[in-house]
């Protein structure tokens, strides 16, 4: 019986095999197989066990893993009987000196390496996007709003780049933060290393480098959790720029706006079990609803960072929920994020109506033609124009028949109310952006 939408509703399978079952038991053998490695090449056991137990269980079975396990209820001791009854007289070196956080936290690490390379192939794919967009869309000219209401003229294509220089912050945080994250610890109980000997760090340090992952330089029983709370909280934050380009998605295609939409599949797609007009923004709104149980993961993974002395148990079935949650879901909204934008309706003929329906958003242009062209103080355009834009009317009628500045504006009115010829240094602006992403 399912029970987790996870399981059958969110997210793609190239994630979730990440931490499936499955992959988490191949991710714990390889990396048992990694300490008999070091201990092999440092003359602790037998010339070639380890290649001998790395053959031998390349197929071991999650069943057998499982039915050991119900018996001693222990996971970690499981993997290391079920690995010991396939590999013969090598069998009884492996775990040498281990314990079981330095098999199940070097295993989530290799998790995460693969993870993060999918999550940076997802990132990537919504760059090209936006990148796409705001070429395309740089000269498109549309309402800017502030508190939900007519402000001044932007582009569509600086909009999108915004997004795009949000993006790419992200993308270089998830690079810095790599080698915080992708960390194997090998250390044993309390992480003093006793029980491999004086070779302890050389053993750690060996296994990293068969793994291709870092050092955890402060063990406990555990690699740091900070670490985790970095990146949980770091996922948090991509989820949070999602869903503040799918809010804004989803405002710009309210029917009394209806300056984008979603594509829809008109000849099959239903928006509606009633109302059989309707064409809603399904996929952004389920964005936004990801995104908040995305965040919502940030307190219990910070909370599984404080634990009793060296460790306890207390984060365990915690991160088992957290991790791998929070990575199906951000790559599940990210690859949606991208398709939303790629096959986005932008209805350029509506934005510039609702420009022309708004002239009012032109007073900011007009008291600095004011002040630099006859000589006004700011302060006394700024309360004319607030003045003409409070009276009933056009504005630019209330412009044109105001008897202290008409005749000053009268000659320059079309050119003063022309909102494609004031969006300022946007091109600019795009520019460093988009050379930015170039760079990157």
């Amino acid at each position: 019986m399912l029970v987790c939408p996870l399981d059958y509703r969110y997210g793609r399978k190239i994630v979730k095999e990440i931490f499936s079952e499955e992959s988490s038991l191949k991710a714990m053998v390889r990396v048992e197989v990694a300490l008999l490695y070091a201990h092999e090449k440092l003359g602790h056991i037998p010339e070639g066990c380890a290649e001998k137990v790395e053959k031998a269980t390349e197929n071991i079975k999650l069943s057998r893993v499982k039915e050991i396990e119900n018996e001693i209820r222990h996971d970690v001791m499981a993997v290391v009987k079920a690995m010991a009854e396939l590999s013969g007289e090598c069998g009884k070196y492996i775990h040498l000196g281990a314990t079981s956080n330095d098999i199940i936290d070097t295993a989530t690490a290799l998790k995460l390496k693969n993870f993060i390379n999918v999550l940076e192939e997802d990132m990537k794919a919504l760059e090209d996007v936006l990148e796409s967009m705001t070429e395309k869309y740089r000269h498109t000219v549309m309402l800017g709003r502030t508190h939900g209401q007519a402000a001044v003229p932007i582009t569509f294509g600086l909009k999108m780049a915004n997004y795009l220089a949000e993006i790419l912050r992200h993308h270089q945080r998830l690079r810095q933060l790599k080698p915080r994250i992708l960390v194997c610890k090998m250390m044993g109980a309390v992480g003093t290393g006793a029980a491999l000997g004086s070779q302890a760090m050389e053993i750690q340090e060996l296994v990293a480098e068969y793994l291709g992952l870092g050092v955890e330089e402060s063990p406990t029983q555990l690699i740091a959790r900070d670490r985790y709370v970095e990146l949980v909280s770091f996922i948090a934050g991509v989820a949070t720029t999602l869903e503040k380009i799918a809010t804004e998605i989803r405002n710009l295609q309210r029917t009394e706006i209806n300056e984008v939409q979603e594509g829809f599949d008109e000849k099959k797609q239903v928006g509606s079990s009633t109302m059989a007009q309707k064409k809603n923004p399904i996929v952004s709104e389920n964005v936004c609803g990801l995104a908040r149980i995305i965040r919502g993961f940030i307190v219990p993974m910070h909370e599984s960072a404080v634990l009793w002395h060296e460790r306890d148990l207390t984060n365990s079935s915690a991160e088992r929920f957290i991790i791998p949650h929070v990575c199906v879901l951000i790559d599940d909204i990210l690859v949606k994020m991208q398709n939303v934008l790629a096959n986005l309706k932008v209805n350029e003929e509506i934005m510039l109506k609702n420009l022309r329906n708004h002239e009012e958003i032109m007073a900011e242009r007009i008291i600095i033609y004011l002040v630099e062209q006859h000589g006004w103080s700011r302060q006394e355009a700024h309360e004319k124009l607030r003045q003409i834009a409070m009276r009933p009317g056009t504005f630019r009628d209330n412009l044109q028949n105001d008897p202290e500045i008409g005749a000053l504006l009268k000659e320059h009115i079309d050119e003063l109310l022309n909102p494609k010829t004031y969006t300022g240094v946007s091109d600019r602006i795009i520019n460093k952006i988009l050379e930015k992403k170039r760079e990157f």
